[in-house]
């Protein structure tokens, strides 16, 4: 994981604890003072939503005690864990830029390209200027790497 994946998952983790956590209890507490909980809308839905503000924070502690933090900015090379790489789609001539990280930190809108991804596994081991073949859902896709970042 980068080091700003894992700072992310724990800021969410700090929220959780310290602001939805707190206030879900104070939700529980005023729907219980309604009276009959077993036709309280509110009373269900706050606990429905306790139960989901602690899965989280369990699955996020998990995440954040197994992590191995990664310093992008060390490493140098072909394409690996951590790499920025700026792609040019053969077929469109469309440009692309994808930071390679891991599963938690994973977000294509953002850039972020989940490591386990088809793209991501064919980019690995690759330089600058190689081509790349990919097998999408939607076809055959083939890219060539115009740069490769450590940052």
């Amino acid at each position: 994981m980068t080091r700003a994946g894992f700072a992310a998952l724990d800021e969410e983790l700090k929220i959780l604890k310290s602001e939805e956590r707190p206030a879900v209890i104070r939700a529980i507490a005023e729907a219980r003072e309604h009276g009959d909980l077993s036709e309280n809308a509110e009373y269900h839905a706050a606990r429905e939503k306790q139960s989901f503000i602690e899965g989280r924070i369990k699955e996020l502690e998990s995440i954040l005690s197994r992590a191995e933090v990664i310093d992008p900015e060390k490493l140098s090379g072909p394409v690996k864990f951590g790499a920025t790489i700026t792609l040019i789609d053969e077929d469109t001539e469309e440009e692309k830029t994808y930071q390679i990280v891991g599963e938690p930190e994973a977000n294509i809108e953002a850039g972020k390209l989940n490591l386990k991804s088809p793209l991501a596994r064919a980019l690995i081991g690759k330089e600058e200027g190689d081509s790349v073949e990919v097998n999408t859902p939607g076809g055959g896709k083939s890219y060539e790497i115009v740069s490769i970042t450590y940052r």
